[in-house]
């Protein structure tokens, strides 16, 4: 039975020339790998916004499963994140300005959400590849997380089963030049997030494998 993947990506922000969500997924856009069918969009780094665009997204594709992505500078790993947080608190402002500090991002919300992804199968899927990865177990309080937060909240209130959930990917190669940063080439990403894609199409449950951090 084929089942239809919506990915996300952002805009640049923070004064970057690209995001390398965006410049992943979208090349996943109508990709086909089985019974699974891609479909991409960019959603803005903009808090509040970015909700809008993906409720009208989930609308439009009417997916079975949601993959949101963006970047996490800094970190060496494709890293699909476990946990939202219910909290808007932002170092820098978004791309319109915005920088909210001590928000919810539901006032009726749970504190938390558990990612609707088979996030150890995906990160033991994409090692196998040799692509470095591992499960995180925050995803920050900026856009990335409000859009996380944001998406499994809106996936509890809809009657239908839509499975959900966020991934971080590295900088890529351009953006660290003039930066002591890591990165990791796009055709990678872009093969990690196929695997995820994949993955949480064939499998609903996760494995029990030890995980966590030790600080």
């Amino acid at each position: 039975m084929e089942k239809k993947v919506l990915f996300t990506g952002f805009d640049p922000f923070g004064g970057e020339s690209v995001n390398p969500s965006w410049e992943a997924v979208k090349q996943l856009n109508g990709f086909t790998e089985g019974s699974v069918i891609m479909v991409s969009e960019q959603v803005p780094t903009v808090f509040d916004k970015s909700l809008t665009v993906l409720r009208q997204a989930i609308k439009k594709h009417q997916p079975d499963i949601v993959i949101c992505v963006g970047q996490a500078g800094g970190r060496m790993q494709i890293t699909p994140e476990r946990t939202a947080i219910n909290l808007n608190e932002a170092r820098i402002p978004d791309n319109e300005g915005n920088q909210p500090i001590d928000e919810p991002i539901s006032p009726d919300g749970p504190a938390a959400y558990w990612t609707g992804l088979p996030i150890k199968r995906i990160v033991e899927e994409i090692k196998k590849e040799g692509i470095p990865a591992a499960v995180s177990y925050t995803a920050g309080t900026f856009v990335c997380n409000h859009l996380f937060y944001g998406l499994m909240d809106e996936l509890s209130r809809l009657p239908l089963h839509i499975r959900g959930g966020f991934i971080h990917i590295p900088y890529i190669p351009e953006q660290t030049l003039e930066k002591a940063a890591p990165s990791l080439s796009l055709n990678l990403m872009v093969k990690a997030l196929k695997i995820a894609a994949v993955t949480a199409a064939a499998h609903e449950d996760d494995i029990h494998t030890g995980g966590g951090e030790l600080h």
